[in-house]
């Protein structure tokens, strides 16, 4: 595969597409243009997920004079990661010794170019982040610290003239002593880790699983709604029947309580689908009834 398109300090990797008109009878003419070419690295490869765990501790002053030891461990979930995610940073620091301590985190981009048999490196922070002081005899501890991945150009491993490395220290600074440091190496990638989007996959699948019984259970024709004398026995239908006889026109109707009159249609049994007409283009015309209360 073609190494991804890089420009650094002392050298650059670059594609260009070039066209060509040759003319029998005159100078051939050429255009050319600029190809950007990404070779793909996939942060979900086993090797990229393992984490990454450092230790370390320092004597901070030196033969008789010292003042006690600093330690510092630091932790990464994964080795890959791509361009815009936050890299969660685990981290406790202990400061035994007399002075006042600042943890510090940042990535470093180091470009190796490798030309007739030299080697030259360029090194540079492309981010960093910053904790709190750390008095004497006091812990820190970091639980998921983020450092945001800045715009970079993914990592260059396999090509024989430049390589693009990144790495992330997580280190102490110590006034007069030099700075405790623990680096663990990162791998930029282009394609992003899918285990979020599996795992939504594997909960969407989940539910529909889970609905298929709704489906089996469904019925294609529907069966016609019981009878209400099926299921309402004479006394309990002769308990909601009112004693007095329904009203003739409108104007008794009236006359009395409205509610009263709804207790009549209560168990009264809806059509059977037969009796539904057949023919719905065939529509009465229905007479508007106004009632003034």
């Amino acid at each position: 595969p073609l190494v991804t398109s890089f420009t650094g300090k002392y050298g650059s990797v670059q594609y260009y597409v070039k066209a060509i008109l040759e003319r029998p009878a005159a100078p051939d003419q050429s255009v050319q243009t600029e190809l950007q070419v990404i070779s793909h690295i996939d942060v979900s490869s086993p090797a990229l997920l393992t984490p990454v765990l450092r230790s370390q501790e320092k004597m901070v002053g030196c033969w008789f004079f010292t003042s006690g030891p600093v330690s510092l461990s630091a932790k990464i979930e994964r080795k890959g990661y791509c361009n815009g995610e936050a890299i969660p940073i685990y981290a406790e620091i202990e400061n035994c010794s007399s002075r006042l301590i600042v943890p510090k985190a940042a990535i470093f981009q180091t470009q190796t170019y490798l030309a007739s048999g030299k080697t030259k490196t360029f090194r540079q922070m492309v981010a960093n982040v910053r904790g709190n002081h750390i008095a004497s005899g006091s812990t820190d501890t970091w639980n998921g610290k983020t450092l945001k991945i800045p715009p970079v150009s993914p990592s260059i491993l396999d090509c024989c003239i430049i390589r693009v490395e990144y790495s992330l220290a997580v280190y102490i600074h110590i006034p007069g002593a030099k700075k405790l440091m623990i680096e663990m190496p990162l791998v930029i990638g282009t394609i992003p880790c899918i285990g979020f989007s599996s795992r939504n996959s594997s909960i969407t699948s989940q539910f529909s699983m889970d609905m298929s019984w709704l489906a089996l259970t469904m019925p294609e024709h529907p069966e016609a709604p019981p009878n209400y004398a099926d299921v309402v026995s004479e006394e309990e239908f002769s308990r909601h029947v009112p004693a007095y006889p329904p009203p003739i026109d409108c104007e008794e109707q009236l006359c009395c309580p409205v509610f009263a009159y709804i207790q009549e249609f209560r168990f009264q049994p809806p059509p059977l689908y037969s009796e539904i007409d057949p023919h719905p283009t065939d529509v009465e015309e229905i007479q508007p009834v106004s009632f003034m209360l």
